[in-house]
């Protein structure tokens, strides 16, 4: 249901100037709905990798680990061929936007082979194309410490926090073309993937901490402290002269910049707070049933489909908006079709699943 949510959130951030995106993740605090996709990414993959270990041995759960990949991989070609198109007729019949430009495709205009040759090896990514390879990478980084993670999840997350704190320091990365690194710093962000995977593996969570009514309630004065200063400061970002008033300059310069490139400790930990909390206080009821979350599940079980589609449906909307002069109830209006398209996609592809699970069991039976 959350991954589902998160794709909302992230559908809605995608559009330019979304009024929607004022109640987005990213509006209350230092994190956004990308945290929260890696870190389910993390925590369902271990889930699902570690029984295929279990069962059938390393080999297997690699090659379906690989399997993914290379379905990620194509579903990443074939978004971007579309992408593409759409930007493209977008910015011949929208005269007030570059399109083009705003998308980060001019270099595909002025050197095709080069820009070509690097998508294909995934070191071009227009706007919005960092979420898939970054996953690609996380999971590559998956199969290669899936025996240790298993059986060694401590140590595997203290190896990767150790690689976390290399990559703040000394701002390793992988390249991009024609320069620079990536968006998504992988050896930043595999951390909180790690992290997901290691709280799935282990339990982690409020719960584990019943039995300690002294620390837990430390725990929770703290993560909600935390997520209150956080919010504060989001809000003095609005507002330039009480932040300059408040926030003195020896404090500015040891918090920022809060970097989501490399995933800085103050996005890190105001994620892990969201997630702590979040987990204290949803149980599973009756308002699991409702409309809304059955439609957060579906989507959130049809993660990938659903979100290359969101990819899509973004730009459109952005161009719906500025054709009618990004109006308020407009930006609202595309931005809420966007969703119900998503949703509805989802629930094609779960009535088709269904369909072709019966056809198998009807086959098996006869």
């Amino acid at each position: 249901m959350f991954r589902g949510l998160a794709l909302i959130f992230i559908l809605w951030d995608h559009i330019p100037n979304n009024i929607l995106g004022l109640v987005t993740m990213r509006a209350f605090g230092l994190s956004d709905a990308a945290e929260v996709f890696v870190f389910l990414s993390g925590f369902s993959a271990a889930l699902a990798y570690s029984a295929g270990l279990h069962r059938h041995g390393y080999l297997f759960a690699a090659v379906r680990i690989l399997r993914r990949v290379a379905r990620l991989y194509m579903a990443h070609i074939f978004v971007f061929a579309v992408l593409v198109g759409i930007v493209f007729v977008m910015n011949a019949h929208v005269e007030t936007r570059d399109f083009i430009s705003e998308m980060g495709l001019g270099r595909l205009i002025n050197d095709t082979e080069g820009a070509l040759v690097a998508e294909l090896t995934l070191r071009f990514k227009p706007s919005l194309m960092d979420p898939l390879p970054l996953y690609m990478v996380l999971l590559l980084i998956m199969a290669a410490v899936l025996p240790l993670l298993v059986y060694r999840p401590r140590l595997t997350l203290v190896l990767s926090l150790a690689v976390y704190a290399a990559a703040q320091v000394w701002d390793i990365n992988l390249r991009a073309w024609p320069d620079g690194g990536w968006f998504f710093n992988p050896w930043a962000w595999q951390a909180l993937f790690i992290i997901g995977a290691v709280c799935a593996l282990l339990q982690i969570g409020p719960a584990r901490l019943e039995a300690r009514p002294r620390l837990r309630a430390v725990v929770d004065r703290l993560a909600w402290g935390y997520l209150l200063l956080c919010f504060a400061l989001v809000l003095l970002w609005h507002v330039p002269a009480w932040h300059d008033r408040v926030v003195p300059l020896w404090l500015g310069q040891m918090i920022y910049p809060i970097s989501k490139t490399a995933l800085a400790p103050l996005r890190l930990l105001h994620f892990l707070a969201v997630a702590y909390c979040i987990a204290g206080l949803f149980r599973p009821g009756v308002w699991m049933e409702s409309w809304c979350a059955r439609a957060c599940r579906v989507m959130g079980r049809h993660s990938l489909e659903v979100f290359c589609l969101g990819i899509l449906l973004s730009p459109l909307a952005d161009g719906v908006n500025a054709v009618l002069d990004d109006q308020p109830l407009v930006q609202v209006a595309t931005s809420l079709t966007a969703s119900l398209l998503m949703v509805a996609f989802a629930v094609v592809l779960e009535w088709s699943g269904a369909l072709q699970r019966r056809g198998v069991l009807a086959v098996a039976k006869g």
